[in-house]
């Protein structure tokens, strides 16, 4: 019998798609979400990127238990890799894999019958090629402002330290045509902008027949017209080619926003890292977007202490982003994720040392984001108000294209209507204020 439920998110937006799928056919079904504990069932959408995403996995299932969830079902990239190991854990009831997690709705409605004892039992199918892409529900999820749509999932590249493409198989894609219906049905629907996500996003298209593109898909949407904007999450570096940065830097509907996975700026690092590019392709890069785009926010991914990173490694990685005209710097410490080559790896730096850099980097990100945001000050912006206020603040907000978030007074009346936004000052950690004109 359908009862209240929860959902607890670990990891990257396509996670955060997922979960909100699922939750989306939940409440179809008859359940009631709720934000907070006791619950009749408690949904944990795991990560396992890095032994510490899957420390903080386990720490989310027990912390269901603890809670008082009365069911607790695991998915996810670690309920994929490790599904024993969730399984064994006091509390979990059902492990479901990447492949299963479209019949979550229906699974769940056994666990009624479960009466404990031993492990939870586990649907999941080992990783294979014959995977297909599950988009889980033809529902808008994400929120009225920026909704997402995951159009590709899995991952080809298997990168030293990173155990995703084990858990999520081979890249795969949405058709274009279901793409464009998607886009299509949101315009129609109200909404201003949509987040175009997936696990290897600049693969897409490959594996279709006749195969397809990223920047094929983006001239089409453009040419479409169907959506205001449409904003793309993370692309490798090396899948920016000519064709792609012409489909990003040539639509007006394209978000001035682009996020570039870096990881080192030192080569030999980024060569043991698995990595096919260079630093100075990368600053390269930074500088084509900025240049063909005035007020781009461009943002990087480092990953600092990979095994054998010495200080004169990581000066060059410090450098590198100091010279380039960024909107922010995203800092995470390397934790060695068993199943990887990175885990097997002499040279390990030390976590102190880990520590350090990191709180180095993210000193200079800091000081990048708040130049950046100063440049706005005194400009108009025109966008959708979130749906609820800022938590801190109590303030309304909007979020331009080039991902400034911008509080402001105003009635709630406002809320998912379309405003114009004067940027008046960058206060303490670059949060930007504004007043409505």
């Amino acid at each position: 019998m359908p009862g209240s439920f929860t959902t607890v998110t670990l990891g990257c937006k396509v996670n955060q798609y997922e979960s909100e799928a699922l939750a989306h056919r939940l409440v179809a079904e008859g359940w009631r979400r709720t934000d907070g504990p006791p619950v009749d069932l408690c949904l944990i959408n795991t990560c396992t990127v890095t032994g510490r995403a899957a420390m903080q996995s386990r720490q989310a299932v027990r912390r269901a238990a603890r809670q008082g969830a009365r069911r607790i079902l695991v998915t996810g990239c670690y309920a994929q890799v490790e599904p024993e190991a969730l399984a064994a854990i006091d509390g979990v009831d059902l492990v479901v894999g990447h492949s299963e997690k479209h019949r979550i709705p229906s699974l769940v409605n056994d666990l009624e019958h479960r009466t404990g004892g031993g492990p939870a039992p586990l649907v999941v199918s080992p990783r294979s090629a014959a995977w297909s892409f599950d988009a889980i529900c033809d529902a808008v999820v994400g929120g009225r402002t920026r909704p997402l749509l995951k159009i590709q999932d899995g991952c080809d590249a298997f990168c030293a330290y990173c155990i995703v493409p084990y858990a999520r198989g081979r890249s795969r894609s949405m058709p274009g045509d279901d793409v464009l219906a998607r886009v299509a049905a949101l315009g129609a629907a109200g909404y201003h902008e949509v987040v175009l996500t997936g696990i290897h996003l600049g693969r897409y298209g490959r594996d279709l027949a006749p195969p397809a593109t990223l920047a094929g898909l983006l001239r089409r949407i453009d040419t479409a017209g169907a959506i205001p904007r449409f904003r793309v999450s993370s692309i490798e570096p090396q899948e920016f080619d000519a064709a792609l940065i012409g489909a990003l830097t040539g639509s007006p509907r394209c978000c001035r926003h682009f996020h570039v996975p870096l990881q080192s700026g030192d080569d030999e690092i980024l060569r043991r890292m698995g990595r096919p590019y260079t630093g100075s392709e990368v600053s390269d890069l930074v500088l084509t977007l900025t240049r063909a785009v005035p007020g781009a926010g461009v943002g990087l991914d480092v990953l600092v202490g990979f095994p054998g990173e010495t200080e004169a490694a990581f000066e060059r990685t410090y450098q590198l982003a100091a010279g380039l005209p960024l909107a922010y710097l995203h800092v995470f410490p390397f934790s060695p994720r068993s199943g990887t080559p990175a885990a097997r790896m002499p040279d390990p730096v030390p976590d102190a040392v880990i520590t350090r850099r990191c709180a180095r980097l993210r000193g200079l990100g800091q000081r990048k984001r708040l130049d950046f945001c100063r440049q706005f000050v005194g400009q108009q912006f025109t966008f959708p108000v979130e749906g609820r206020r800022d938590p801190r603040s109590g303030l309304l907000k909007i979020v331009t294209d080039n991902y400034l978030p911008v509080l402001f007074e105003g009635p709630d009346a406002l809320r998912e209507t379309t405003v114009t936004v004067r940027i008046e000052a960058v206060g303490r950690g670059a949060s930007l204020t504004g007043h409505l004109d």
